[in-house]
């Protein structure tokens, strides 16, 4: 149709290294939203901190704007080494119906080089973002847009595992409250395995435990873990969410 103008934006993907992935598009040019990204993965994610490290190694960015001297649109697409094999992701994202594939450019910048070792350092801290959870986040919508998969049924039973650090009388206080939770939260049973961790080192290292008291869910699939006090009704709801 004569004068009718393609919808312009900018838009703007975060990946995890489990590849999920978080995005937004900016009508307006005008918002920073890598913050905003990581704001979301913090909370979808349940992680103690903002996952900044991930900007810029793990992002993707398209631009639409009208050329009126030419009179015709155009398009740049620049994307992150650790983002780069989800280009076929990205196409679905950003690219118009007519365009089944954007003009993707590899961003190689000496001020962010993506080091995969540096990038590792962070898997301890950050558990959650090494996992997949089939995670398609339009921040705008603020609904996840799809899954691979259909959403799992409620578990026919639960796995915990709650780290400590000697018996101590909080310690005995903190498993009373969470047995409370749990029975009321539950319609399922549940096995709860107390692990000192000054008597098995061995299974905190392969949970990946850093500091006490730390609660990981083990099953069903994926592992998600809550770091510090075991009363925040919030936090365990997202624990225990299939």
């Amino acid at each position: 149709m004569v004068g009718l103008r393609p919808v312009l934006y900018k838009g703007l993907a975060l990946f995890t290294p489990g590849e999920d992935v978080v995005f937004c598009r900016d009508p307006s040019k005008q918002g920073q939203w890598h913050r905003s990204l990581c704001q979301a993965l913090q909370h979808l994610l349940d992680l103690e901190e903002l996952p900044l490290f991930l900007s810029p190694c793990y992002t993707a960015a398209v631009d639409y704007w009208f050329d009126e001297e030419q009179q015709c649109l155009r398009v740049a697409a620049e994307v992150y080494a650790m983002a780069w094999p989800h280009r076929p992701l990205l196409n679905a994202l950003f690219a118009p119906l007519h365009q089944p594939a954007l003009p993707w450019q590899l961003v190689q910048d000496p001020h962010h080089p993506c080091d995969v070792q540096a990038l590792e350092a962070y898997r301890s801290r950050f558990p959650q973002l090494w996992e997949h959870h089939q995670l398609v986040y339009d921040l705008q919508e603020a609904t996840p847009l799809s899954s691979f998969v259909p959403r799992p049924s409620q578990p026919d039973r639960y796995v915990f595992r709650l780290y400590v650090r000697g018996e101590t009388p909080a310690t005995e206080v903190a498993l009373k409250n969470l047995h409370d939770l749990l029975s009321r939260s539950l319609k399922v049973p549940y096995t709860l395995k107390v692990v000192d961790v000054t008597k098995q080192p061995e299974l905190a290292e392969e949970d990946q435990v850093q500091a006490t008291p730390t609660l990981v869910r083990v099953y069903p699939q994926p592992v998600r873990r809550i770091v510090g006090y075991l009363d925040h009704r919030d936090r365990l709801e997202r624990l225990l969410s299939p």
